[in-house]
Formats: C-alpha cells, structure tokens, sequence
C-alpha cells in the first residue's frame, strides 16, 4: 500500500469520518486556514490516482469516498513502522513509546485485555 503524504492523509482522515464529501464538503471540515477549492480537488485526484479514493458524478461535480479503510490503512501503516524502524518487533515498537512515556502502564494493560479479547 502506498504512503500518503500529510496533505492526503488529512483529506483521508475526513473522507473516513463522512464516508463520502465533495470537495466543498471536505473544506468545510478542515481547520483554518483553509486551503484552497483547487488544491483539495488535486490532492483528491492524486488520492484517486493512488486508488485510495473514487468518486461518483454529481451534477457537474465528484462526490467523492474512500475505497481503502482505515483500518487497512492503520494496519499497513503501523507494519511499515515496525519494519522500517523496529526490525519488523511490535515488542520493540511498544517497548519505545514506552520508554518515551507516550504509553502508560494502563494503557498497556489496556491493549493486552483487547488482545486476550481476540485469542
């Protein structure tokens, strides 16, 4: 799965939260200062170029929606991370966020009740 840049991930992360927008719609909920009506619809045709993104014709415009979920997205993204900086260790990944104090006791505590959940 291809990496997103910033600018597309921010456009994902609205996409996934309305399940569909035009481009004007996607503004709308970003923070100001708002960028412009061209910039958001290029960066939704290179989302759709990256086949993150379809759309559907609306009168003269594209309603626009996911096609890859975020929780595929999360997944891939988080075992780049853990392959690209952790040797491929989750054990490793968790350990740093840790260490960096990102992570609490309680939030670990948290994770293995979700993971005794799943087995």
């Amino acid at each position: 799965m291809k990496t997103l840049t910033q600018a597309e991930e921010e456009i994902m992360q609205i996409l996934w939260q309305l399940n569909e927008a035009n481009v004007a719609s996607i503004i709308e909920q970003m923070p100001e200062p708002k960028p412009a009506y061209n910039t958001v619809s290029t960066i939704t045709r290179i989302l759709e170029s990256k086949k993150f993104v379809n759309y559907r014709k609306q009168g003269r415009g594209h309603i626009y929606y996911p096609i890859v979920s975020k929780k595929d997205y999360t997944r891939a993204t988080a075992g780049k991370l853990a392959s690209n900086y952790f040797k491929g260790s989750y054990k490793s990944m968790v350990s740093f966020f840790m260490q960096q104090e990102q992570l609490s006791v309680q939030d670990l505590e948290d994770i293995l009740k979700e993971m005794n959940k799943k087995s």
